[in-house]
C-alpha cells in the first residue's frame, strides 16, 4: 500500500486490517469449541454416554488448540474440559 498523504500511518492502517482478521479467525474457533460443549451436553442430557465419550476427545483437542494459540486462556480451558469430563462421567456411574 502506497503511503498516504493524509498523516495517517500506515503501520496503524495495517494493524487494523490484521486486527479484524484475527478477530474474525478468533470468533471461529470460540464458536467451534462451544458448538462441540454443547453437543456434549445434549448428548449427556439424552443419557447417549457413547457420543458423549467420542464428542469429549474433539472438546479436549479443540480446548487445548485454542488455548495453545492465545484465544482463550489456558486456565478457561482447564475448567470447562474438567466440568465437561466431570458431566461425562458421572453419566458413566449411572450407566454402569
Amino acid at each position: 500500500m502506497a503511503k498516504l498523504k493524509t498523516g495517517r500511518h500506515t503501520s496503524a492502517l495495517k494493524a487494523h486490517r490484521q486486527s479484524v482478521t484475527h478477530a474474525a479467525h478468533n470468533l471461529q474457533i470460540r464458536s467451534k469449541i462451544r458448538t462441540i460443549a454443547r453437543r456434549i451436553e445434549q448428548a449427556v442430557a439424552a443419557k447417549d454416554a457413547k457420543s458423549a465419550k467420542d464428542l469429549l476427545n474433539d472438546a479436549f483437542s479443540a480446548w487445548d488448540r485454542a488455548a495453545k494459540t492465545g484465544v482463550i486462556h489456558w486456565r478457561a480451558a482447564s475448567r470447562k474440559k474438567s466440568r465437561l469430563s466431570e458431566h461425562v462421567s458421572k453419566l458413566a456411574e449411572a450407566k454402569g
